[in-house]
């Protein structure tokens, strides 16, 4: 006779409808710049020593890259002006700010999380 699922039991092909998405998601947004690089363009539209200046300890190089990558995954938008010298201007496109509820979440949860490890150590 076959063991009965416990009520919380899932579907183990739910399991990885789960994990799929998640894992296209984090393989995007991951490292330690790009959160940051959208956030601040989540403030406005920046030029790129703008965003040099507000994202502290970023390389210009590390920009450089993170931006190409945003920019391939559509996140982000390079405008370049005729003008001279030449403007360039990265700003957030609509499939990017559908991110906005995302980070304000991650920011919601972080900032428990800190008040929580943070009233434990005090604690001990």
């Amino acid at each position: 006779m076959a063991k009965p699922k416990p009520a919380n039991a899932k579907d183990p092909a739910e399991c990885t409808q789960m994990i799929l998405p998640v894992r296209d998601a984090l393989d995007i947004l991951s490292g330690k710049w790009k959160l940051p690089i959208i956030i601040s363009l989540s403030f406005g539209n920046k030029r790129f020593s703008q965003m040099a200046r507000e994202i502290p300890n970023i390389t210009d190089r590390m920009l450089s890259k993170e931006l190409r990558d945003l920019e391939i995954n559509q996140l982000v938008k390079r405008t370049v002006y005729p003008s001279v010298p030449v403007v360039v201007e990265y700003s957030m496109t609509q499939y990017g700010k559908s991110l906005e509820r995302v980070i304000g979440e991650l920011r919601n949860w972080g900032m428990q999380h800190r008040k929580r490890i943070i009233t434990k150590k005090s604690s001990e």
